[in-house]
């Protein structure tokens, strides 16, 4: 019987204090993970690692699907722009390594969700750029109404009838929790708009319709227990390792090819 799907969360770098402690941190709200766990799946935390910026397969092959999360701004040089002034506290080093991922997760058709930020780094990794501060291009704060909380932040979005967003949210207007002051602006390469807000038509969903699940949403499923996205990620995880065993990965004696276990 197989295992459990593992999937890789990409983490944020960022100063955290607790105890006594006051240090920067790879973190992650946790909501992701017991988004993950409750959908039957293991939640694998990725911090930014050079050499899979270099080279992802090592990491990739550790995995059955990939979520790239939430976060800090996308650098606006990852795109070609100059920096707008509320661009703030960007990472190079997370959005290199999570555009890596992303291209090669999709190379190798593994089951992919980017969620609010990780949704523009899926659009900025196949070559498309962003919007830097909606309340100067759309006029209204009605994306990030209350910093800090997810409390009065929820709208309907209008998604695409057949589309995977509507698959896996299983309906075409869905509520949403939304928590954002960036979005897509000019769409990436194979990219299609398969969500609008019904409010103002901003993106809210791009998908690869070549790709088996490739999926951005600008809202946060994981921060909503009655949301069916993430548990739509895990599932086609799992059908992804059983259809691709070298193509996954497994948590209990992965070795490089060619390694041998020693004994003793």
């Amino acid at each position: 019987m197989a295992g459990r799907p593992v999937i890789g969360l990409c983490a944020a770098v960022e100063r955290a204090h607790w105890g006594v402690w006051d240090t920067p941190a790879h973190l992650l709200p946790r909501e992701y993970a017991d988004a993950v766990q409750r959908a039957g799946g293991i939640a694998l935390l990725l911090p930014p690692d050079p050499a899979a910026t270099e080279d992802p397969s090592e990491l990739l092959g550790l995995l059955d699907g990939l979520i790239l999360a939430g976060g800090s701004d996308v650098d606006p040089d990852s795109y070609g722009a100059a920096r707008h002034p509320e661009t703030i506290n960007t990472n190079k080093a997370r959005d290199d390594f999570e555009v890596a991922l992303a291209q090669a997760a999709i190379a190798r058709d593994m089951p992919f969700l980017g969620i609010c930020r990780g949704m523009q780094v899926l659009n900025v990794a196949r070559g498309g750029t962003l919007l830097q501060h909606l309340p100067e291009s759309h006029g209204h704060e009605n994306h990030r109404r209350n910093p800090g909380t997810f409390d009065g932040n929820d709208h309907p979005v209008r998604l695409a009838g057949g589309s995977l967003a509507a698959r896996a949210a299983g309906e075409e207007l869905h509520r949403t929790l939304s928590h954002h002051h960036q979005a897509v602006d000019r769409v990436g390469s194979g990219l299609v708009v398969t969500g609008t807000a019904e409010e103002d038509d901003l993106v809210e969903a791009i998908e690869l319709p070549d790709r088996r699940f490739v999926l951005g949403v600008q809202w946060h499923p994981e921060a909503d227990e009655t949301s069916r996205l993430v548990a739509a990620l895990v599932g086609d995880a799992r059908d992804y390792g059983e259809r691709s065993p070298k193509g996954r990965g497994s948590l209990a004696g992965v070795r490089p090819e060619g390694e041998t276990r020693l004994a003793g």
